[in-house]
């Protein structure tokens, strides 16, 4: 199922291919990474060493919880199809929009079934770190106007729960839980 994708930890080795995202990203007019512009090598083990921190709580903005991001790769391309981070716990806000599980596919790579392989490879992490994380179910929300997401969770075994309406953008989020 996984066509040979895997998810890896970031690590400055992916430095070409996290430019090549990046360039994808602002092709498509979308701003998902705009404070890394011109990403210099240093910057870029700065940004490795940010996201490592993040995993175990160091240097975190006031109010967020520690998170594990993963990149989307197959080894044999060199590129980053997409991005995942794995929420440890949740806050108040969290509960109600973000949940455990975030992602994102890479615009020139949308619509060709990554994020379903994504997600699925998301929860088989969550799985093997259940003593760390002892989750039995994660939350996983979408903008419910995102039927590509609400799709990629549905076929990842998610059971729809509620919709709220976003504190940040004011649209409505669909909400799935997961049974690990």
């Amino acid at each position: 199922m996984s066509e040979g994708f895997v998810l890896v930890e970031p690590a400055t080795r992916y430095r070409k291919a996290f430019i090549a995202m990046l360039d994808d990203y602002r092709r498509a007019s979308e701003d998902r990474y705009g404070h890394l512009r011109g990403l210099t090598p240093l910057k870029f083990r700065a940004y490795v060493r940010q996201l490592t921190d993040a995993s175990t709580g160091l240097g975190l903005q006031p109010g967020w919880v520690p998170y594990t991001t993963l990149w989307l790769v197959r080894p044999d391309v060199p590129l980053i199809f997409g991005s995942v981070q794995l929420r440890h716990w949740l806050t108040e806000s969290l509960q109600k929009e973000g949940g455990h599980i975030g992602y994102t596919i890479t615009p020139s790579q949308r619509r060709k079934g990554y994020g379903t392989i994504q997600l699925a490879l998301a929860l088989d992490e969550v799985r093997r770190r259940h003593e760390s994380l002892g989750l039995d179910r994660v939350l996983v929300t979408c903008d419910t106007d995102n039927i590509g997401s609400a799709r990629v969770i549905q076929s990842n075994g998610g059971v729809f729960e509620s919709e709220v309406i976003s504190d940040f953008s004011g649209k409505p989020v669909s909400r799935y839980w997961i049974d690990l």
